[in-house]
């Protein structure tokens, strides 16, 4: 049996180097069909042998069980994030700050900033042993199992003393383009970026769909070192790549001029990375310089990110398009030339409405150039009018509903053009979708495609046409098969018992939000006094304005309506408010919130509505009027805009004790 151990043993040290070599080194010296085959066999002597099975095994990578849910790990030093600065011109008043504290005898290293997911690695006795998010920069998610799937995280390395590192996990662009070919090919979702792809694939529950995705990381910092010491942050970084990592590319600045050198060069260049960044980070590289300057609540004195601005690329407009909402608005929508901006590969640009196209003058044939507003929504910023030809097209609204044929109209005191055809195909499947959604029914596992789909097989007319679907009706549709037919189906039954306040929002009607559901529901009580209720009791109550008032009254005289109600009413939908009375007065009153960031106990919907019900309100945007962010993981900009006004930023933990 030893001979067997000796086998394991080489193959493990074999296989790790030469993974090593082809992921950090970027030289491989055998095939992939070499590599594989050896791994081939590893794992089979490993699974004739379990005994021997090593913890550095590359067999290690490929996923381990289905977690329930991610615990909670609190960092042994915590990650703090940073200030940011958008001009050469803050960049060298962070250099005046530095010397006014330490002298003129700085030296700066320059990184860039990637554009993933920030975790910290943990190394016990040379093992790596566990590794998280970021979280709050005090605690994170336990992601060990997925992170063990990246191949240039070395599982052992030669340093035996307690070892914590952070780096940046991310997708090359090269990679991400693979990566959703694949996604598409398998009726899978396509990511928007590869920034979303990295840190929906470290968020998996089951580690084995991980290890199919291309994860790659950047080690950039020594969190915590037991029985090592650098003067340099520089000195840390030849260190790690002694250790085996992948450490982020850097270089060294003697002076602030060499580093607004460096912004403008990597500003203009960083398309020709493999990778997507969006700034660059500076730090002193004197570590007893740094102890010097110390650190705020959040971030350190002895560094700064400098922001690139949105990034703009030129494209043309292929067409423009409208789409019909589940109000019934009609809305231009830009086909563009496909161009890749803010890492992702943009084809469509919203247009918002008629006097957004005319404001910026937008033909079909146009050159323009194209941002992404808050880096998320394609948005054409300008057009090219010196590369007209004359044969451009004027665009013009369709007089008529491009899913129905009846004409369309522009209400007074509305920017947008409508269809008011309430049996408009279109109007009723963004109808069917916005029901289903999370903030409605929230009906697990009924997404947009699978809707269209029941819609074109003629299996569903209304929402309540999806309270009488059986799963011998589902089950031969393409994509689904009997065990999914069987959750669709429980998962519909189970929306039964929602609140009443979700099922107002769920109609639809023109003008009514969640917030607003949910004040009618607690003032009503039950679907039948709802629809029954008279104007002066729906417009006393506080919040709701005439125009919504109106618009619920236009919604249930209409005899459809009503007998759609009275459809989910027989198919056993609940029709009374279970949930309790709105708080006006109470913890939160006359406070404004701001939520930022992935939260760990509350999904967004739930901390919302745990505010508003003490009294608070919610804000989609941070000002001096803001009295506290709630910050959870990868908060970003809204965090750093409220620390830069000095809002009140609270954690989960401050969170749950206020509302106590």
């Amino acid at each position: 049996m030893s001979d067997v151990k000796s086998r394991i043993d080489a193959l493990v040290e074999e296989l790790n180097e030469h993974n090593y070599r082809y992921n950090v080194l970027d030289n491989p010296v055998i095939s992939d069909f070499e590599f594989d085959k050896k791994l081939e066999d590893l794992n089979k002597l490993e699974e004739e042998n379990p005994q021997y099975k090593r913890q550095d095994s590359p067999t290690q990578r490929v996923g381990a069980e289905p977690l329930k849910s991610f615990s909670q790990v609190t960092h042994r030093i915590p990650m703090l994030s940073l200030d940011n600065s958008y001009s050469k011109e803050e960049i060298v008043d962070f250099d005046k700050r530095i010397k006014k504290i330490v002298g003129d005898d700085v030296e700066y290293v320059v990184e860039p900033k990637i554009d993933g997911l920030s975790v910290v690695l943990q190394y016990e006795n040379g093992m790596f042993t566990k590794g998280a998010t970021r979280g709050n920069g005090i605690v994170g998610e336990n992601i060990t199992q997925n992170l063990k799937t990246i191949n240039t995280i070395p599982l052992l390395i030669p340093e035996k003393s307690p070892l914590d590192i952070r780096g940046e996990v991310y997708i090359p662009k090269k990679r991400f383009i693979e990566l959703n070919k694949m996604q598409e090919q398998m009726g899978g979702v396509i990511f928007a970026n590869p920034r979303n792809a990295a840190a929906g694939s470290l968020r998996q529950l089951d580690s084995k769909i991980t290890a199919t995705r291309p994860l790659n990381i950047f080690i950039f910092n020594i969190q915590y070192s037991e029985n090592t010491s650098f003067q340099s942050h520089s000195q840390g970084f030849k260190y790690l790549k002694k250790q085996g990592f992948k450490t982020a590319d850097h270089q060294i600045c003697a002076s602030v001029q060499d580093i607004v050198s460096a912004c403008e060069h990597w500003e203009e260049k960083r398309g020709e990375l493999s990778y997507d960044i969006d700034g660059l980070v500076v730090k002193v590289n004197n570590l007893e310089q740094r102890k010097l300057l110390g650190e705020k609540a959040k971030s350190p004195r002895w560094a700064i990110s400098y922001k690139f601005k949105a990034e703009e690329a030129e494209t043309t407009v292929k067409d423009i398009m409208v789409q019909v909402g589940r109000t019934g608005a009609v809305t231009p929508r830009a086909v563009l030339e496909p161009v890749r901006v803010a890492g992702s590969l943009v084809s469509y640009a919203t247009l918002h409405n008629e006097d957004f196209v005319q404001e910026k003058d937008i033909k079909i044939g146009d050159h323009v150039v194209i941002h992404k507003a808050g880096d998320v929504i394609p948005e054409i910023v300008r057009v090219i009018k010196d590369k007209r030809t004359g044969n451009e097209v004027q665009f013009q609204m369709p007089a008529e509903c491009p899913s129905c044929g009846r004409e369309t109209v522009r209400i007074e005191d509305e920017a947008v053009l409508r269809c008011i055809n309430k049996e408009c195909p279109a109007q009723n499947l963004r109808g069917l979708i916005h029901f289903v959604s999370r903030d409605a029914m929230n009906i697990d596992g009924l997404g947009g495609a699978l809707i269209e789909k029941l819609v074109d097989e003629g299996l569903v007319q209304d929402i309540a046409d999806l309270y009488y679907l059986k799963e011998e009706q589902l089950s031969p549709l393409e994509g689904m098969g009997d065990k999914s037919a069987q959750n669709l189906i429980s998962a519909i039954s189970e929306s039964k018992n929602n609140d009443l306040s979700r099922l107002i929002f769920g109609l639809g009607i023109k003008l009514v939000g969640s917030k607003a559901a949910k004040l009618l529901a607690n003032r009503f009580k039950t679907m039948d006094d709802f629809i029954n209720a008279a104007y002066d009791e729906m417009i006393a109550i506080d919040e709701i304005g005439e125009k919504m008032t109106l618009s619920v009254l236009e919604f249930v005289k209409e005899e459809r309506n009503l007998q759609l109600i009275e459809k989910l009413k027989e198919a056993g939908v609940n029709m009374t408010s279970v949930e309790k009375e709105v708080v006006t007065k109470e913890a939160f009153e006359g406070k404004t919130f701001v939520l930022t960031g992935t939260l760990q106990n509350y999904s967004r919907n739930e901390a919302k509505e745990i505010i508003e019900n003490l009294g608070g309100k919610v804000s989609s945007s941070v000002s001096k009027k803001t009295d506290y962010v709630l910050a959870g993981e990868e908060a970003g900009s809204k965090l750093e805009k409220a620390m830069k006004l000095g809002v009140e930023v609270i954690s989960e933990e401050d969170f749950e004790k206020m509302n106590a």
